[in-house]
């Protein structure tokens, strides 16, 4: 009897991340520093690269030791391996840029508990080969990465008044302080998850009307 057949990467595996499974605007997840460290555009994709690199190192090596990792004490190895790539991340930001980690603070560690990386970890890296698992990662990631950007960006031009912290209007222009508040984060992803879901449904019910007329 010849054996299963090989999982070949795809790219359905990368592009569902970006659109049709995105994790903030379709799957809800990660919203604890979605919201939080989306104040500014720049905290946002530091926050987003972040996680995204320990997505993508703890899939692969979740991917490459799912045959020799014990069912029963799956989750807690699923733990020790994100929260050594947090700690790495960590001593990265640290190296780089001490203004930045002080800005992105507790949720750095946070990372760890994140639902987004263990639920990849558990649900996919753990069930196919290193190809899929690495495409799925970057996928996810980069989802993760460019939902957190458009939060951060909308937040601190109408916030602040600037982009990456350089002023884009006149002095004379009055920022709506609220959106750099907690509640702002609120606003903003509910103003996002309108435009996305709108923008969805209007692609289902075109894909519908074309296959009504094919039939």
């Amino acid at each position: 009897m010849s054996g299963p057949l090989p999982q070949t990467p795809t790219t359905d595996e990368f592009i569902k991340g970006l659109w049709r499974d995105n994790p903030v605007f379709v799957q809800v997840l990660g919203m604890c520093p979605a919201l939080a460290v989306s104040n500014t555009a720049r905290n946002a994709l530091a926050m987003g690269l972040a996680t995204s690199f320990v997505l993508l190192m703890s899939n692969a090596v979740v991917s490459s030791l799912r045959h020799f990792i014990p069912k029963q004490v799956r989750i807690a190895t699923y733990i020790l391996v994100i929260a050594t790539f947090v700690t790495v991340v960590d001593y990265a930001i640290q190296a780089v840029s001490l203004e930045l980690h002080k800005a992105l603070g507790a949720f750095i560690s946070l990372i760890v508990v994140n639902c987004l990386i263990l639920g990849r970890a558990e649900a996919f890296a753990s069930k196919n080969g290193l190809g899929r698992s690495t495409m799925d990662a970057l996928g996810m990631g980069l989802g993760f990465t460019v939902a957190l950007f458009a939060l951060g960006a909308v937040r601190e031009i109408l916030g602040s008044g600037t982009f990456f912290g350089f002023p884009l209007f006149h002095e004379n222009f009055q920022p709506w302080i609220v959106m750099i508040l907690p509640s702002g984060g609120f606003f903003t992803l509910a103003g996002w998850l309108l435009v996305f879901n709108v923008r969805t449904q209007r692609r289902e019910r075109a894909a519908a009307l074309d296959a009504e007329a094919l039939r």
